[in-house]
């Protein structure tokens, strides 16, 4: 049996990416860096068009505003540590580093799983019980969602962090991904993986897929309730669903697959992670932005306002 002293005889991880060609490495450096500068621009213009107009300060769009800034953050943990990597021809990651990405990665994943809930609860309530919604949906509760999912999300962080940190690494130091995470770094350990997986499955994969279930089961009471109203509104209500639920599908369907099955190949491990962690980020903006009448309207005054405003500066010349 290994004793404690051998537990921290590896001090840094080789990231092995997605590619050994150098040229699809120069591909995705183009593509990743792209995606990537896309997604801060799109998410953070979300936040600026929602603060700037006071027609979008309300619940849904508070709500949309934190998942733009968590879309942001999860976007950054790792994507341009990746990027500066294809820039190189040794890719390592100290010990400290990768526990830090568990850390952050299952933050703003835990984080946005209870928000994706909590934008599921506000159109439930503003759908199915309409004359209620204002009392309900105070900006009190929601600012207590916010909250309570970032409090979560550094709950659940922190208790892969810990189970992470008593891992002993004794040998082999090499990640087949392009950033650290438990599926791929527990295997790395030297204990039974089958235990590690058990784990794996009973605190990430079997929470993602029962939060997964229980929105699911909303957004279809949801759905059921706008079939027996054929307005405006409620096309506007279904449309807005809609984007919702294709928002929490593309989030939760890649978590519930890693984590639920641990010993998937590398390859799928990997198409997967680039998902949830490069594509969903912008994917987020795009899906709410051109489907809502609301935001892009606000984006056309800020536009209008950004435009009269440059019209107006006077010139100075030298």
């Amino acid at each position: 049996m290994m004793n404690v002293a051998n537990k921290s005889v590896v001090t840094e991880f080789v990231l092995l990416g997605l590619s050994n060609s150098w040229e699809l490495q120069i591909f995705f450096f183009i593509v990743f860096s792209l995606f990537y500068v896309a997604t801060m621009v799109s998410n953070s213009m979300i936040v600026l068009i929602v603060i700037s107009d006071s027609h979008l300060h309300s619940a849904m769009y508070f709500l949309l505003t934190n998942l733009s800034i968590i879309d942001m953050s999860l976007a950054s943990f790792a994507t341009p540590k990746m990027i500066i990597d294809y820039l190189t021809d040794h890719k390592t990651i100290s010990f400290d580093g990768c526990i830090a990405q568990i850390f952050f990665l299952h933050l703003f994943t835990g984080t946005e799983i209870i928000l994706l809930m909590a934008m599921s609860f506000d159109r439930y309530i503003a759908i199915c019980k309409p004359l209620r919604y204002a009392s309900i949906i105070s900006p009190q509760v929601c600012i207590a969602f916010v909250v309570s999912s970032w409090v979560v999300g550094t709950m659940h962080s922190m208790s892969q962090v810990i189970f992470a940190l008593t891992l002993p690494f004794c040998g082999p130091n090499k990640i087949d991904s392009f950033f650290c995470d438990l599926p791929v770094v527990f295997q790395l350990s030297c204990v039974d993986t089958y235990v590690l997986g058990l784990f794996m499955i009973s605190t990430s994969g079997i929470i993602a897929l029962s939060c997964f279930i229980l929105l699911f089961n909303s957004y279809i009471i949801v759905l059921v309730t706008i079939k027996h109203h054929s307005s405006k509104g409620s096309s506007k209500a279904l449309s807005t669903c809609t984007a919702h639920f294709i928002v929490v599908f593309m989030f939760f369907g890649p978590c519930i697959f890693i984590y639920m099955w641990p010993q998937n190949s590398f390859v799928i491990e990997k198409i997967l992670s680039v998902f949830y962690t490069i594509f969903t980020p912008i994917m987020n903006p795009v899906i709410y932005t051109l489907r809502n009448h609301e935001v892009n309207s606000a984006m056309r005054k800020l536009r209008s306002k950004f435009l009269n405003f440059s019209t107006e500066t006077p010139s100075h010349s030298l």
